[in-house]
């Protein structure tokens, strides 16, 4: 369905969408969905800090002390 709209079809919507809504909303919205986007990107960096340190902290050295000073 979406395969056909062309440049032009998407012109035509993006009028019609300011003519609706006027530029004023549809600049806030805008704002928000970049908003939104920022956020999502530092919520899957957090999530992914959190998972390597997890994963660090189950990679600790499990030597016994007897072995360790034989090195």
């Amino acid at each position: 369905m979406l395969n056909n709209i062309g440049i032009p079809g998407l012109l035509l919507i993006a009028v019609v969408v300011l003519v609706l809504f006027g530029r004023g909303k549809v600049s806030s919205l805008m704002g928000e969905v970049g908003k939104g986007i920022t956020a999502f990107k530092k919520g899957v960096k957090e999530g992914g800090e959190e998972i390597e340190k997890a994963s660090a902290a189950e990679a600790r050295d499990v030597t016994p002390e007897a072995e360790k000073d034989k090195a």
